[in-house]
């Protein structure tokens, strides 16, 4: 199962969606539209705009309603995007320039400002003012969770518990947003709306741990050479958690000491992989990542059998199951 099959029932209302998100991003300043049209040329997997609208049309059926909301979450996802690839000094974006690089780091943090200020007045423009404290939820967790991650970066003490604080802020909750916008757009029926919101979280918490699986292990999802970029970058996930918690205090001791002084040798990654290994760090994980997809499927239960069902079960299987 891949993206194009999961969103296959709605393909129509993708394409129909991006001839309306970028029409609503159209501005009076050449510039401005210079980069939309730069920043809209690849469309990318499009995962946020297509949770909504499957949301939408498992509760009911999809509306103008559901395509400001999928805008509105798209240009919150674009903003973060750009600003991220600020901070994090980054190069390229989707296989071309990022926004910093291509023109500056001035214009890129102007950019990523605009996009959320857009999506915040497309919501109070349409009068969509329940989108706009859900969207704005997200913003102060995804903040929070950052946050959160730094600080846990620099003394790197981080419990299980802090992990899913970070991964449901930074991740989870704009997944959760997605699939509640959507079905708030559908339906007034408060029930299916928290399920939903419910469904997108668990989805977001097993696709953060399935991307932080990668860090230590091939691209093909194969235990292999490890890839060791969160190492690098001193972020501590699951698999490593578990496996800190599952060794001597001294090999632990001894992880943490390295991680702290920085660039880590291939040699040095590759031995605490395989202690990861050893420790059941990969299958840990896994299975908890697992456990999500099912709560994510149970979520789901209660809804009429249709297409968009189909393709939200099947999107709860793919967060844990994909190889990219």
């Amino acid at each position: 199962m891949n993206l194009n099959e999961i969103t296959q029932p709605i393909k129509r209302e993708l394409d129909d969606f991006n001839k309306f998100f970028k029409s609503n991003l159209k501005t009076n300043v050449p510039l401005l539209n210079l980069i939309i049209r730069y920043l809209t040329y690849k469309k990318g997997k499009q995962v946020r705009p297509a949770l909504v609208m499957l949301s939408a049309s498992l509760c009911g059926g999809i509306n103008t309603r559901t395509y400001i909301g999928a805008s509105l979450v798209e240009m919150l996802h674009t903003a973060t995007l750009v600003h991220d690839d600020v901070v994090d000094d980054a190069d390229e974006r989707r296989g071309i320039a990022s926004i910093n690089k291509k023109w500056n780091n001035k214009i890129a943090v102007l950019m990523g400002d605009y996009l959320l200020s857009k999506g915040l007045l497309t919501a109070i423009d349409n009068k969509e003012f329940a989108f706009l404290e859900i969207i704005s939820r997200a913003v102060r967790l995804m903040s929070e969770g950052e946050l959160l991650a730094i600080e846990k970066s620099r003394t790197l003490r981080v419990t299980e518990d802090d992990y899913f604080k970070i991964i449901n802020a930074k991740t989870a909750s704009l997944l959760s947003v997605c699939c509640e916008i959507g079905a708030f757009s559908a339906t007034d029926d408060k029930n299916a709306q928290n399920l939903l919101r419910d469904y997108g979280t668990f989805c977001g918490l097993a696709f953060q741990i399935r991307d932080d699986i990668f860090d230590f292990t091939s691209s093909n999802s194969d235990i292999g050479k490890p890839v060791g970029n969160d190492l690098k970058e001193k972020k501590i996930t699951l698999p490593l958690i578990f496996t800190l918690a599952n060794i001597s205090t001294d090999k632990a001791k001894d992880i943490i000491s390295a991680i702290k002084k920085g660039n880590l040798s291939k040699k040095k990654i590759r031995e605490i992989f395989d202690l990861i290994i050893q420790a059941g760090g990969i299958e840990y994980s896994r299975k908890i990542a697992y456990n999500y997809s099912e709560k994510a499927k149970l979520c789901l239960k209660d809804f009429p059998d249709s297409d968009a069902k189909k393709s939200l079960l099947n999107f709860a299987e793919f967060v844990v199951t994909r190889d990219f």
